[in-house]
């Protein structure tokens, strides 16, 4: 579920009319008028940190009436922009139950469904994809499930300036953008430098699960987990793992499958150094 950036056109319906759900409704705003006033901002960091290669890209995708109803609502309730600021986990969430970071998660059915059956474990789900975001904020609402938060912006920036170390029992990473091109290997998220930074915020013991249909990338990130010191893989043969029972397959999952794509697991613990 790869993260990306986009710049959506608001649903909003003209004089007169109606909304459908599921439909997409063109709206023109005036300059400087935010797109969803209550809802998640454009860009929560701004200029306050360095300019860097991000593994996610821009790209535009509209609004369904329903996805950005649930962002005028839901927001204020559900929703963290990642703009800096030291994060409180237990306040976010209002109790002291485990907390798992999911890094990109599309349009969120998954996550929902994960979180529908694990309702002990708190998912902090973050993505830049705003009919996604509207999405699983929808799905949650729908379910009833208090258990899922909705943060927007760079999932780095959230990991380094505002989760406390030791704050996090688990990392999701599923189907992130492959950047397949040689020169764009360096915009892939599992890298050492992403690891390391992963791993002060990991509890000793947590679970690292990256799952890619993507064979190249899906051998380089086993062999980056591998080197890492911090990390142990959970395989005792040290290969890939099978898909574990509470990751749901996906829709895309089984498109790809179906097409004799191949999807890998990795399933990594983290240790504490003199625990090897």
């Amino acid at each position: 579920m790869s993260d990306s950036v986009n710049t959506p056109e608001v649903p909003r319906p003209a004089p007169g009319g109606e909304h459908h759900p599921g439909e997409s409704v063109r709206h023109t705003r005036a300059k400087g008028e935010p797109r969803f006033p209550d809802g998640p901002k454009a860009d929560p960091a701004g200029s306050h940190f360095e300019r860097r290669i991000r593994s996610f890209q821009p790209r535009r995708s509209r609004v369904t009436a329903g996805q950005a109803d649930a962002l005028q609502r839901l927001w204020p309730k559900w929703g963290l922009d990642i703009d800096g600021h030291a994060v409180d986990l237990v306040e976010l969430f209002g109790n002291a139950r485990p907390v798992v970071l999911e890094i990109g998660f599309g349009m969120g059915e998954a996550t929902a469904r994960m979180a529908a059956a694990d309702p002990d474990t708190n998912i902090l789900a973050v993505d830049v994809h705003t009919p996604g975001q509207g999405n699983l904020l929808n799905l949650a609402d729908r379910s009833g499930l208090d258990n899922v938060r909705v943060a927007n912006g760079d999932a780095i920036i959230l990991l380094r300036e505002m989760l406390a170390p030791d704050s996090l029992d688990g990392l999701r990473v599923y189907f992130p953008d492959p950047w397949p091109k040689k020169r764009h290997h360096k915009r892939r998220l599992i890298q050492p430098e992403f690891l390391s930074l992963a791993a002060t915020r990991l509890k000793p013991g947590a679970v690292v699960h990256c799952a890619t249909d993507w064979e190249p990338y899906a051998e380089q990130m086993l062999d980056v987990l591998t080197a890492h010191p911090d990390f142990e893989n959970t395989r005792a043969d040290g290969g890939f793992a099978p898909r574990p029972a509470f990751r749901p397959l996906t829709r895309f999952e089984g498109q790809g499958l179906d097409k004799g794509h191949v999807v890998n697991d990795l399933l990594f613990r983290r240790v504490q150094h003199g625990d090897r």
